[in-house]
């Protein structure tokens, strides 16, 4: 009988990222998808360890599934991704019908580990960051349903902000071949993926050597924009401090590189940054931003920013403030400073407290709100080009985004996923726009 799994995934897009390439290696061994765990014969949890929030809810579904094992004892239980390469041992102690933990760098051994739990070797942990996963599983037709998909083009990070666990559960930063991910590319176009995101801790430190070429993150912006089929081209996370001329100056050269940079400041106070350990001023990311625009114009900005990091005082969240302001992000994701074990801010004293952080993300939330509100109002009447990823949630209307990142919903029966069409912007929404067909672009 053919075996069935489930993964459950939490966190960024990198672990989104590596749920597929775990999905495809086990669909080519002859697994079949399932949709519940109660059905599955293998379950996968792939973890986030960013935020405490996160480890709460792996923990919370870890405990839901060994309630399930105990009624399916043959079922294999695994946890996977960043908490399994910080706590691994640890949640195999915890959760005592948990079979294995994986790291990031060893989902490539996911089927030894399973050959492994089969001849009766279980509570399993493989946690190295000595290794290196790269090319891809080849599985045809996996993308052929997805407009849009994901290549990873680098791991790990070597910055080591003071709040951060990335570079103790993701390694050092390497970089990807890039016949690697050229191969990737082309793969997912030909299965007709028209977007493709290029993903990394910090894609700006992308650095390849091959022969006596020397390939940076601008350079395979390039190389990847004139990539026949590809319809656009997006990237995420980017390090203020590696944000380059080179880099602003793709926004305006490479027609396929969307107008949409994520470019996370995480706070507005010089001391609050220099605590941080982030390499660079409030002034600085000012100056990027405005180099940015006056190089594309329209270009939607959207970052990452904490309140209640050790030490923050009212003037140091005020200076966050002015930021936002300032910039007038087109969106924020926004959070409260939690320790997470083993990084330089856990052991800092003069903690905020729980109440004042409350109080803090509330009043920046409220304010970026207003201001996401205001600037999608003034989209209202426009006309934008909008790539078609499938049916909306809204129901007998599709949904797409624009080259800004924008989410808009539509009524369209001429047209199916993967096309661009032009569509007029009739309302604004906090999250999202309602739109009305003009043409096909």
């Amino acid at each position: 009988m053919q075996r069935k799994f489930y993964i459950k995934t939490m966190g960024c897009q990198m672990n989104e990222y590596d749920s597929d390439f775990l999905a495809q290696s086990l669909i080519s061994e002859g697994y079949k998808r399932t949709d519940t765990p109660d059905q599955a014969d293998l379950v996968l949890v792939n973890t986030c360890a960013v935020r405490a929030k996160p480890e709460q809810k792996t923990f919370s579904f870890l405990g839901r599934m060994s309630a399930l094992k105990k009624k399916k004892p043959d079922m294999v239980l695994g946890v996977v991704g960043c908490l399994a390469q910080m706590k691994g041992n640890n949640i195999l102690k915890q959760f005592h019908l948990l079979d294995f933990a994986i790291g990031p760098r060893d989902l490539n051994r996911i089927m030894e580990v399973l050959q492994k739990i089969e001849n009766n070797q279980r509570r399993i942990a493989a946690v190295s960051l000595d290794s290196f996963r790269s090319g891809s599983v080849s599985c045809p037709g996996y993308f052929a349903h997805k407009i849009t998909g994901f290549i990873s083009i680098m791991e790990g990070c070597n910055n080591f902000c003071s709040y951060c666990i990335v570079p103790y559960v993701r390694g050092r930063e390497i970089s990807k071949p890039v016949d690697d991910i050229l191969g990737e590319a082309h793969s997912l176009i030909s299965q007709g993926v028209k977007e493709i995101t290029l993903l990394g801790q910090n894609v700006n430190s992308y650095n390849w050597k091959q022969g006596n070429r020397r390939w940076r993150f601008p350079d395979l912006l390039k190389r990847l924009g004139g990539v026949e089929g590809l319809v656009r081209l997006r990237f995420t996370t980017s390090h203020p401090k590696d944000v380059s001329l080179d880099l602003i100056q793709s926004f305006k050269d490479i027609p396929t590189l969307c107008s949409h940079i994520h470019l996370p400041f995480q706070a507005g106070s010089n001391q609050i940054l220099k605590s941080m350990k982030r390499r660079y001023t409030r002034e600085d990311y000012m100056k990027l931003v405005e180099n940015l625009r006056n190089v594309n114009p329209g270009i939607a900005i959207t970052s990452d920013v904490m309140v209640g990091f050790p030490g923050e005082t009212d003037n140091d969240f005020k200076e966050t403030i002015d930021l936002i302001r300032h910039i007038r992000f087109d969106s924020l994701y926004s959070f409260k400073y939690s320790d997470r074990t083993g990084t330089a801010a856990e052991k800092m004293g003069n903690k905020v407290v729980e109440s004042v952080k409350t109080s803090r993300l509330t009043i920046l939330q409220d304010l970026q709100e207003q201001i996401t509100r205001e600037k999608n109002r003034k989209l209202e009447g426009q006309v934008f080009v909008v790539l078609i990823e499938g049916e909306s949630r809204k129901g007998g209307q599709k949904t797409g985004k624009t080259d800004t990142n924008k989410i808009v919903n539509f009524q369209c029966d001429k047209s199916s996923a993967g096309e661009l069409v032009m569509i007029r912007i009739r309302q604004a929404f906090i999250n999202s726009f309602r739109g009305e067909i003009e043409d096909l672009a």
